[in-house]
């Protein structure tokens, strides 16, 4: 499974927070009122693209990545309620996933330990075996199985697929392989009866096209014959978008945490709230000014 980092108890939070110093002063609330919040079973947060360097004043784009990690983990801490989960969704490192790129991210994400279990993936300019380095937790078992960062975990109205789409550090285009796409099938086999929602890097790429899902017929294929499969959330292309594939599958494309490619568009995270028959995603722009700001797009599961 990919890495999980557990939620804090309240006293580890402290102990972390008296030897961290500076990285919780990112969260302004008070310990106390982080660890009294209520939790929302059905909410859940994505970030994606926070594209850290391990030098925190690092800059691309005119913007400092840092900066905005640590500024929609404040906004995140300051929410009325808790997530059930955070899930980072790939291009956690700036562009090669070297070992300090994964300290510095450790640092900044932290705080939100005192919230919720964190879940993180990979993209193409992540660097496996650094990542594993930073984040031990599972390596033994993820190096014996797919060597991917793939993971099912269940909540009260989806289960919920992490998909491993980095092929090769630092170049654009990502495969899940026959192998994880297998997994995946027999996966969604065995668990019928939920709504599954779908969660990797790569976009799918449309025919001529280079940067995208390289396998991305044979995950298509899947998706559209495991009817339980209602939605695939996905970064990489750094532009907020929602659409329905031809399937009835919703395809959801996250903002960058970090920097935007097309000046204009928003950078941010994503809310989002599972109902029975679909779910609620709201973009949280780090300029609230941004036309798109709180826009919330209300989504239906197809059937089946």
């Amino acid at each position: 499974m990919p890495v999980t980092l557990p939620q804090l108890t309240r006293r580890e939070f402290l102990k972390r927070a008296a030897l961290a110093g500076a990285a919780f002063a990112l969260v302004p609330q008070s310990h106390a009122g982080l660890f009294s919040k209520s939790r929302d079973k059905n909410t859940f947060a994505f970030f994606s693209d926070t594209h850290i360097a391990a030098d925190a004043t690092l800059k691309h784009s005119n913007v400092n990545m840092a900066d905005n990690l640590a500024a929609c983990v404040r906004e995140l801490a300051a929410w009325p309620v808790k997530p059930a989960t955070v899930i980072v969704n790939g291009d956690l490192a700036f562009e090669s996933g070297l070992p300090g790129d994964y300290g510095t991210f450790g640092k900044l994400i932290e705080p939100v330990r005192a919230l919720a279990p964190i879940q993180l993936s990979l993209g193409n300019h992540d660097e496996r075996e650094n990542f594993w380095q930073a984040f031990p937790r599972d390596v033994t078992k993820q190096s014996s199985t797919l060597h991917r960062q793939a993971t099912v975990f269940a909540s009260d109205r989806a289960n919920w697929f992490l998909l491993d789409s980095l092929e090769v550090t630092n170049a654009a285009p990502g495969e899940f392989g026959a192998t994880q796409l297998d997994w995946l099938a027999r996966e969604l086999a065995a668990r019928p009866d939920k709504p599954a929602i779908l969660v990797g890097h790569h976009n799918l790429q449309a025919p001529g096209a280079t940067s995208g899902l390289k396998d991305t017929a044979a995950f298509e294929e899947i998706f559209a014959r495991h009817r339980q499969v209602k939605a695939f959330i996905f970064g990489h292309t750094h532009n907020w978008h929602v659409e329905q594939h031809a399937s009835g599958v919703q395809l959801v494309n996250l903002p960058p945490t970090g920097y935007v490619f097309k000046e204009g568009r928003p950078s941010g995270w994503v809310r989002a709230t599972l109902a029975r028959d679909g779910a609620e995603f709201e973009l949280r722009s780090l300029n609230p000014q941004h036309p798109e700001h709180a826009q919330v797009k209300q989504l239906q599961w197809r059937e089946g």
